[in-house]
């Protein structure tokens, strides 16, 4: 299984890119979203990778962050939704916006992605949404492996590179932090991921002490 790809940016297609690690060609798909935030072409970039297997195909797909490969990879899993589906969704809401439209029920965001229709929409909500507080904790943790747009097309160590990926937005950070801390409340996490994104769309740029305050108020019994 190939997990990540880190090399040079040889090739940008409409819906793919070809990179190039040690002289081999590796054509991977991703969605408009990852796309347009690669840099340009010769630049140095880093993917998460899922590779798709079957009799006749072998095809690899292109994540910039973990969160967006494990929504694909969760998107997938609801019937109607392929990969062009996912990677639909994925480039019109981004992972953080898939938690948050899952978390919270939002099938109108849903359905906004290319080709997804109302019922498909549904069955995404209804069937994913226990699983978003485990996709938002990852997003506060796991590594954005995107590399700067000026990076040098010369030979350079990679390793040093993947060894020190760039932070987590801060938001992402917080909501990760304030979802385990509910969760060690004793809240459910379906409640928990529905009332931190609540809590953050409300006010954006919350800290963690300030957004568990807020999530607490909204999973507080109403009189």
């Amino acid at each position: 299984m190939i997990g990540r790809l880190t090399g040079q940016l040889a090739f940008r297609g409409p819906d793919h890119v070809l990179i190039d690690v040690g002289g081999v060609g590796y054509l991977v798909t991703c969605s408009s979203r990852t796309l347009a935030n690669l840099p340009a072409k010769g630049s140095l970039v880093s993917l998460y990778t899922d590779l798709l297997v079957r009799e006749d195909l072998l095809q690899l797909f292109g994540f910039q962050t973990m969160a967006e490969k494990e929504w694909y990879r969760l998107l997938c899993t609801v019937q109607g939704v392929g990969s062009k589906a996912a990677l639909a969704i994925l480039g019109a809401l981004g992972p953080e916006g898939v938690s948050r439209a899952i978390a919270l029920g939002d099938t109108n965001s849903v359905k906004a992605a290319p080709g997804v229709g109302p019922k498909i929409a549904l069955r995404v909500v209804n069937e994913l949404k226990d699983k978003a507080p485990a996709v938002m904790a990852m997003a506060g943790q796991a590594p954005d492996l995107t590399l700067p747009s000026g990076a040098p097309t010369a030979p350079i160590d990679l390793e040093a590179v993947i060894e020190a990926p760039s932070a987590p937005p801060p938001d992402a950070t917080a909501q990760a932090d304030a979802l385990s801390a509910l969760a060690n409340l004793g809240y459910a996490p379906s409640d928990a991921a529905t009332a931190v994104l609540q809590a953050a769309s409300d006010t954006p740029g919350l800290g963690t002490p300030a957004l568990i305050r807020a999530a607490l108020r909204l999973l507080a019994p109403k009189e």
